[in-house]
Parts: C-alpha cells; sequence; structure tokens
C-alpha cells in the first residue's frame, strides 16, 4: 500500500499568522529581517511594536529585507527531514524577492513546490490553509499547488490606514496626499490587485468609525466571498473597533474569523492603527 506523503505548508513571515494558528494548520514560516537603523532582527510577532517605537523615536521607518535564498535552502532542509515535501508561499514577488530567492534554493530539492501568492499579509494565509486543507484530504501535491493557483485571483486583501505618514514615507502616496490626508483626517484603503498595491476608496474620522464603514463597502464590492473564513488582520486596533470588525463579519455569515496582527514586515509600510478583512471572494461552491 503507498503511503500519503507528508506535506509540509510554509511561508515566509508576511503571512502574519499567529503562534497558535501555525499549530493549528501546520504552517510553517522562515522571517523576513527588519532593519532599525544600525541594527538587524528577524521578523516575529512582536516586531511590529518595535517597528513603530522605532519611527516615533527616529522619525525614521524600519526597512525590510528579504528572506534570502541561504535561509531558504537551510529551511527546506530541514522541513524534509520529517515531511516528504513542500508547498511554500511567499508574499507577492511584485512587492519583495523572497519569491525569487524562494525559487532558486527549491532548486536544490526534487520536491519543494514555490507559489507566488500575489498576495500579503493574511491573503497568503487564506492560501496556505486552503492547501492545508486539500493536502489533509490525500490529493497529490501537484493537484493541490493547481487548484491553489485557480484560487489566487479571487483572494480579496484590501486594508485601510490612519497613518499616512508610513505609506508618504515609504513611496506609497505623494507628500500633497499625505498632507492634505492628515488635516482632512482621511484614511486611505489600500487594495491588492494583480499582485501589487493600489489605491482604493477613502474614509474619514476616528477608527469605531472608519473601519464599519470600510468592511461594510468591502463586502458590498467583493459580493460572493466564500463565507467559511474571513480574517480581520490589524497593525494595531482597540478591543472595541475589534470588536466591530466582528459582528459585522458575523452577520454577513462568516463561518470562522481569525483577528490576527501584522508583522513587522507589513507594518513597516502601513503604520499603526491599520486593519483590513481578507476573504476569498469565490462563493460558498466546494472548493
Amino acid at each position: 500500500m503507498n503511503k500519503t506523503p507528508r506535506i509540509a505548508i510554509s511561508s515566509d513571515s508576511a503571512i502574519d499568522i499567529t503562534e497558535d494558528l501555525r499549530e493549528k494548520f501546520d504552517i510553517h514560516t522562515v522571517p523576513f529581517s527588519i532593519i532599525m537603523g544600525e541594527e538587524a532582527d528577524f521578523d516575529d510577532d512582536s516586531s511590529a511594536k518595535k517597528v513603530f517605537a522605532y519611527t516615533e523615536k527616529t522619525g525614521k521607518l524600519a526597512r525590510t529585507a528579504a528572506v534570502n535564498e541561504a535561509q531558504c535552502e537551510a529551511h527546506f532542509g530541514k522541513l524534509l527531514e520529517s515531511y516528504d515535501a513542500i508547498i511554500h508561499f511567499t508574499i507577492s514577488s511584485d512587492m519583495s524577492a523572497s519569491y525569487a530567492n524562494s525559487v532558486s534554493a527549491a532548486k536544490k530539492f526534487e520536491n519543494v513546490f514555490v507559489v507566488d501568492s500575489r498576495e500579503l499579509s493574511t491573503g497568503i494565509a487564506l492560501e496556505a490553509i486552503y492547501a492545508r486543507r486539500l493536502a489533509e484530504q490525500g490529493i497529490p501535491i501537484e493537484e493541490i499547488v493547481a487548484k491553489v493557483k485557480e484560487r489566487i485571483p479571487y483572494v480579496q486583501a484590501s486594508f485601510a490606514c490612519e497613518a499616512v505618514d508610513y505609506l508618504y514615507k515609504g513611496g506609497r502616496c505623494s507628500s500633497l496626499s499625505a498632507l492634505g490626508a492628515n488635516i482632512l483626517k482621511i484614511r486611505p484603503q489600500i487594495i491588492v490587485k494583480d499582485g501589487k498595491m493600489i489605491q482604493g476608496k477613502k474614509f474619514r474620522g476616528p477608527m469605531k468609525k472608519w473601519v464599519p464603514q470600510y468592511i461594510e463597502e468591502t463586502l458590498r464590492d467583493f459580493k460572493t466571498p466564500d463565507h467559511s473564513l474571513v480574517f480581520v488582520t490589524f497593525s494595531s486596533a482597540p478591543k472595541e473597533v475589534q470588536e466591530i470588525a466582528t459582528d459585522l463579519l458575523k452577520k454577513a455569515g462568516f463561518k470562522e474569523i481569525y483577528l490576527t496582527t501584522a508583522g513587522g514586515t507589513v507594518a513597516c509600510h502601513c503604520g499603526p492603527q491599520t486593519l483590513g478583512i481578507l476573504f476569498i471572494n469565490d462563493g460558498d461552491g466546494e472548493h
């Protein structure tokens, strides 16, 4: 009898899921590097707070460095001591060299499949969790990869943010729009489309006001969600705002709602008081 191969699901740390969820879905991560002045550290669950503290103290943004080829090679080699094959997800190749470095490292092994998620944050997690659930059904690894890639164009990943200075300093908006946003308290929506970040709608006011507006309009614009799973991912958000988001998504019919905090890689670009909802917008049919 042929034994079902043990498949590892893996990602770079831009996946933004908690340790509990990594354990629940058996997802393994390899970290980006976060550079703050002369110091460098690996991205982890506490990196966002360090990034914000550094920027508040110095007025400068922390920088990120992609997972390099040597890291990927060591990561894959270690996983293959316990698994027969690996499906490794990366942040969009349009945002980082992580994908190219992972592909180069994977060539040194026979059974490592690298997927360009075309996403960031828990948009990657949606794909990785889907891959894990397919693997649990005993589906061949080539078929898992094909099925995941079919769903990538339907991943809805967006967020809105208050700290437009981070977007400005990171080159995501002009100085004029940053100044106007600060004066008018505009909260820009950022949407991931075709692997890149583009500006969407604009909201105004405090977080407890713009978060429900953002969620309601996102659900109106992307109106065929797979209700089985949704992420609420934030760099920082008051408990009250987290509860508002959760309640709205429950009323919208989502079954599994996971709240996660953005890691340092994403936080470097979006700043504090950023919140997004992420789901796959391809309906409730079988997947």
